[in-house]
């Protein structure tokens, strides 16, 4: 008599060092930084999310410092509706970071710990790849991207 064994391919609750074995975000291989000028229009903004296949991108200041992102699918929804100008500048439908003494900026950086960026990804939609210094925008990872990770890494 034959047996059948059901078989999960969810990982196992594991804890969070032995999901990710000391692996860093630079080991999820994202792909290259794409951020905006505060004073690019949507319509570029949009097509090149798109091109990218970005759905949250990071604005920047003149000083190239990042000051918000733009929810693409949002945008592309007001847009799609008539609410939103595609000449507009991306910066009038950014939603700004919330920088302040009580709310500290968590530096993200390719040698963080995925158990860290998982943390922090729990409470945020993205977390932004930066140099240690803040100076390089050079990524945006995701709670996809580590699920991602997981899987091709395998959990054993």
């Amino acid at each position: 008599m034959a047996t059948t064994v059901a078989t999960s391919t969810a990982a196992p609750n594991l804890s969070i060092s032995d999901k990710y074995r000391g692996a860093v975000v630079e080991d999820l291989q994202l792909p290259p930084a794409f951020a905006l000028p505060q004073d690019e229009s949507i319509s570029q903004a949009v097509e090149l999310a798109y091109e990218r296949d970005f759905d949250y991108i990071p604005v920047l200041n003149r000083s190239r410092k990042p000051i918000g992102y733009l929810d693409v699918g949002a945008l592309k929804e007001k847009w799609e509706a008539g609410q939103a100008d595609p000449s507009t500048k991306a910066s009038l439908y950014m939603t700004k970071f919330q920088r302040s003494t009580s709310t500290p900026y968590t530096i993200i950086t390719p040698l963080t710990p995925l158990g860290d960026l998982e943390v922090f990804l729990a409470h945020n939609i993205f977390a932004i790849v930066t140099d240690s210094e803040r100076k390089f925008l050079l990524g945006v990872a995701t709670s996809q991207d580590l699920e991602n990770f997981v899987m091709r890494r395998g959990t054993f």
